[in-house]
């Protein structure tokens, strides 16, 4: 059984502009990492498909959805928020970035690989069901957890999010849904500036202060995600995986390290062999400092591959 390695060109040539943080070099710094590290040889490798208007409408409003697409342009940029433009292959983009989760779900779900990461861009975890924010267009995580459950049929499907900031989206779409736990850490005060105060007993929210290293980050998984987990015994795993909260980023606060990237994947995959038959779907989201980001994503993808 592979771990599944899914992206496409596409995402690419999405393009908001000089120095904006959430560049196209993203990519091609964990596609050198990888190579560097000897680990994309032994990934299976997919092509992202593009998601339906059904598969985005079971979280996305289709107003909301009509109106990204109306909004495309066709020279130029096109702000949905003073963070998140669209040049004229963003929609695509953002449609395969949806769809790698999709394809991730079904190819684990059916068996074909133990589980998956989606290398995507743009993000997803701030994409509301209606709004977008923070880089994100779609919610590719929420696409891929409501395909499980509609498709699939799983009653119970957890997210985890170790992106340095709270992924608000994620939180909008399924804080009523009691099919889906979300564990999510983040600095906090710290953009989108909420989170810390609207959990429940399925959101699962640890707002953690500046400076917070990786002692005090495993600290709080430990207390916090694991029994929450434990006592969820999730049917699968979707990670909401952001690397931006390593010392190297200077877009947050926080002082993880690659290790502490390995050692998350390490609880979240033991959560997964004990309760979901090993079934997870990992999908980028954050990380901004190309060469953390790099060493982070191949540390998290060797423990997801077992290499």
């Amino acid at each position: 059984m592979h771990t599944a390695y899914i992206t496409h060109p596409d995402c690419l040539k999405h393009d908001m502009g000089k120095d904006h943080p959430e560049c196209p070099e993203r990519l091609r710094a964990i596609e050198d990492q990888l190579i560097a590290s000897g680990l994309l040889q032994f990934l299976q490798h997919h092509d992202a498909p593009l998601a339906t208007f059904e598969q985005l409408a079971r979280v996305h409003a289709p107003h909301y959805i009509d109106k990204v697409k109306a909004t495309a342009p066709k020279e130029g940029l096109a702000y949905l928020d003073p963070d998140t433009a669209m040049n004229p292959y963003t929609l695509n983009a953002a449609l395969r970035a949806a769809g790698a989760a999709v394809l991730a779900t079904e190819l684990v779900l059916e068996r074909k690989v133990e589980n998956a990461f989606c290398a995507i861009r743009p993000p997803g975890h701030h994409a509301e069901s209606a709004r977008a924010m923070g880089f994100c267009l779609f919610n590719n995580v929420a696409v891929g957890v409501a395909h499980a459950i509609e498709k699939f049929g799983l009653q119970r499907v957890a997210i985890v999010d170790f992106d340095v900031h709270h992924g608000n989206g994620t939180e909008e779409i399924f804080h009523d849904n009691t099919q889906v736990m979300l564990c999510s850490i983040f600095q906090h005060p710290f953009y989108p500036y909420c989170g810390a105060h609207s959990g429940n007993a399925h959101i699962v929210n640890v707002a953690l202060p500046a400076g917070t290293d990786g002692a005090a980050f495993r600290s709080a998984v430990t207390e916090h995600w694991l029994p929450a987990l434990e006592n969820f015994r999730p049917e699968m795993v979707f990670v909401s995986a952001g690397f931006d909260a390593h010392w190297e980023d200077d877009m947050s606060m926080f002082r993880l390290k690659d290790v502490d990237y390995a050692w998350v994947t390490q609880q979240i995959k033991d959560v997964a062999e004990k309760h979901a038959q090993r079934r997870i779907v990992s999908v980028l989201e954050g990380g901004y400092e190309l060469h953390a980001l790099g060493r982070s994503v191949a540390a998290h993808i060797k423990i997801l591959s077992g290499l």
